[in-house]
């Protein structure tokens, strides 16, 4: 898979979609090309300019490239956007981002667990032809209430689990803060 082809076929499904759908996104590589390339650390100074230039942006070129990098920063989400994204945005359709490394936020994992289980427990062969077959079979399965129900799960089971672990953590990281400035001794009180 790559952008090109996931971003094709994106634009054929989309077009099916009526409008103000929603489409979660994952952050797998090709469903996240940008629209244009930001300059970051590795861009030559140049580059920088010519970026902030192009965009109108003032800065002065006797600029440190750190100091030009800081403007860039300053600008970036203007022009930090995803050609998918974009597309959807332009057919009343709204692209949300799934945080990375979150694979439990999106219900799809669950379908694809369901339709592998229904694989493994029907595979007798173990051939390659039967595999093809079991898997369009556990897929034809796939019904709008198990989507639902998987949504259902998301929302209701886990996004509660991961705020209370967010508020737990939180908790626990208030505990060990230290202060730094704080000058007594526990030691030199209790020798006098």
């Amino acid at each position: 898979m790559n952008s090109d082809t996931f971003e094709n076929w994106f634009k054929g499904m989309i077009e099916k979609l009526p409008e103000n759908s929603v489409i979660v996104m994952d952050n797998a590589s090709y469903h996240s090309r940008k629209i244009e390339k930001i300059p970051t650390a590795n861009t030559k100074k140049e580059d920088i300019i010519g970026w902030l230039k192009g965009k109108n942006i003032l800065h002065e070129e006797n600029l440190l490239k750190r100091e030009l990098l800081q403007i860039v920063k300053a600008h970036r989400k203007l022009f930090d956007g995803y050609v998918i994204d974009e597309y959807a945005k332009s057919k009343n359709i709204s692209v949300p981002r799934l945080p990375p490394y979150h694979c439990e936020l999106n219900p799809i994992e669950l379908i694809w667990a369901q339709v592998k289980g229904d694989v493994a427990a029907n595979n007798t062969t173990f051939k390659m032809r039967e595999l093809k077959e079991l898997f369009a079979a556990a897929v034809q399965k796939v019904t709008p209430e198990k989507w639902k129900k998987c949504c259902k799960h998301v929302i209701d089971v886990v996004e509660p689990q991961m705020n209370q672990m967010d508020h737990n953590f939180e908790n626990l990281s208030e505990s060990f803060i230290i202060n730094v400035n704080d000058s007594s001794d526990k030691s030199s009180e209790s020798d006098e």
